[in-house]
C-alpha cells in the first residue's frame, strides 16, 4: 500500500505468496500477514504439512512442490490468476561439512540449486508481482565467521547479498531484499541440532545481548516491515539478536 508509514505495517487488501509456508519462518510469516489484513498463497514441499498449516491460515490457495524445481516454479507463477503484492521464500537450508567429509558433486549441486532457486523465483515471479512490491529471501549470517565445516554455508552467505543487490536493479521497480538470520529457534534448527538443541538455546539466552533466543515470529515481523516500507530495496537485513557481536 503506497504511502504506508514504516512504523505502521498494513497489508490490508494485499496478497503475499509464501514459499516454505508449512512451518517455521514461513508459517510465522503467513500468520503475521493474515493478522495484518493480508491474504496468503501458501507453497510448501510436503503436502501433508502444507494441508495442516493451511487449515490454520485459511489461504487463498496452496501449492505443494519443491522450490528447487525451477520448471515447477515457472508453472506456479504462470498459473497464478492475479497479480500479487509480495513474494517471500524461506526455502533452503545450510550445509555444515568438513572438507574431509564433503562430497564435491553434492556440494556443487547444493550451491547450484540454492542460487538457481533464487534466480528462478526472481525470474518467473517478475510478471506477477506489482510495481513496488517485494521479493524477499531468507539467508543467514552463520558463514560470515570462518570456521571448520562452514565453507559451503560461507559461500552462499557471501553470494546471496551480492545477488540481491544486482537483482534489485534488474527487477526495478519491484523491490528485492534479503533477510540474513542468525540462529532461529525453528523446526529446521531442531532437525539440525537434534539433542543439542536445548543446550544451544540456553547458551544463547545467556550470551546474546537481548538475553533471549530469536524465533520465527521475530523474522516474520521484519519481513512484514520490509514489505510495507516501499523505499527498501537491494539490501540485506541482519536479524540475530546481537549474535555477531559475540567473540568467536
Amino acid at each position: 500500500m503506497t504511502g504506508t508509514h514504516a512504523n505502521q505495517p498494513n497489508l490490508n487488501g494485499q496478497t503475499v505468496v509464501v514459499i516454505g509456508a508449512s512451518s517455521g519462518i514461513g508459517l510465522a510469516t503467513a500468520r503475521r500477514v493474515r493478522a495484518d489484513g493480508g491474504q496468503v498463497v501458501m507453497v510448501g514441499r510436503n503436502p501433508e504439512r502444507l494441508e495442516r498449516a493451511a487449515a490454520e491460515i485459511e489461504p487463498l490457495s496452496t501449492a505443494a512442490f519443491d522450490a528447487g524445481d525451477t520448471d515447477r516454479v515457472r508453472q506456479f507463477f504462470d498459473d497464478l490468476p492475479d497479480t500479487v503484492d509480495h513474494v517471500i521464500s524461506t526455502a533452503g537450508s545450510p550445509s555444515y561439512e568438513t572438507l574431509a567429509d564433503v562430497d564435491v558433486a553434492e556440494a556443487s549441486r547444493h550451491i547450484g540449486e540454492r542460487l538457481a532457486m533464487t534466480l528462478g523465483i526472481a525470474k518467473y515471479s517478475r510478471g506477477k508481482v506489482r510495481d513496488g512490491g517485494t521479493l524477499l529471501f531468507i539467508g543467514g549470517t552463520g558463514g560470515r565467521r570462518p570456521g571448520v565445516g562452514r565453507s559451503l554455508t560461507a559461500a552462499l552467505t557471501a553470494a546471496l547479498p551480492a545477488l540481491t543487490a544486482n537483482l534489485a536493479l534488474e527487477l526495478a521497480p519491484i523491490r528485492m531484499n534479503l533477510i540474513a538470520a542468525g540462529f532461529v529457534d525453528s523446526p529446521l534448527s531442531a532437525t539440525l541440532l537434534g539433542d543439542r538443541l536445548e543446550a544451544r538455546r540456553e547458551e544463547l539466552r545467556t550470551t546474546l545481548p537481548i538475553r533471549r533466543v530469536v524465533g520465527p515470529d521475530d523474522i516474520a515481523a521484519l519481513a512484514v516491515h520490509i514489505m510495507c516500507n516501499e523505499v527498501l530495496t537491494g539490501a540485506t537485513y541482519d536479524i540475530d539478536g546481537g549474535q555477531q557481536l559475540l567473540p568467536g
